[in-house]
């Protein structure tokens, strides 16, 4: 951890490559899987998906604030490679583990709103599409709140549209299905 904390203090382009994907480590799990409360984990990523959202917190598009000395520097080939990186990396089960009755809730909920239509028969996402399986559920409950509540900026609205009137219940009924996949 200090480690990360003394690479998060050095100058962004006297970073090589591996110390950029440390550094995305510390908050992200060094194997790319999260162990930090309400922190994404970035394993089996699509790669698109990682690169555009890099692009946009680096553009200002989706501000969020703990990543943005991370990646206001980062170059386009850096993004590429940082992309790649967690791209290849295994997806592990991350943080409480689901509740059998909220999956079997939110597999309804999931079948209900089509969520494989966009994110893959197995929840993996796809080009742009996130991987929701084996997503931390903090996380994601978070996130799809934060997409229903209309509060996340620089997302796609399609989102929003897809879960808008969901309560708290529901929504954290998907995201512990999306953890057990």
């Amino acid at each position: 951890m200090l480690a990360a904390f003394v690479l998060s203090l050095a100058p962004a382009q006297a970073q090589t490559l591996t110390e950029r994907i440390e550094q995305c480590g510390a908050c992200h799990g060094a194997d790319g899987n999260s162990t930090m409360e309400k922190i994404p984990s970035l394993a089996g990523q699509p790669e698109f998906f990682i690169l555009n959202q890099l692009i946009l917190i680096r553009e200002g598009v989706r501000p969020i604030e703990a990543m943005q000395d991370a990646v206001k520097n980062l170059k386009d080939g850096d993004i590429v490679a940082i992309a790649a990186h967690f791209n290849k990396l295994i997806a592990k089960p991350a943080g409480d583990p689901p509740d059998p009755a909220l999956v079997a809730r939110g597999s309804q909920l999931s079948t209900k709103l089509r969520c494989t239509s966009c994110h893959g028969p197995t929840l993996t996402g796809d080009q742009q599409m996130p991987r929701l399986a084996k997503q931390r559920i903090d996380y994601m409950s978070a996130a799809l709140k934060e997409y229903r509540d209309n509060k996340r900026k620089g997302a796609d609205t399609a989102m929003t549209a897809v879960i808008y009137g969901l309560n708290d219940a529901d929504i954290d009924a998907i995201a512990h299905y999306a953890a057990s996949r």
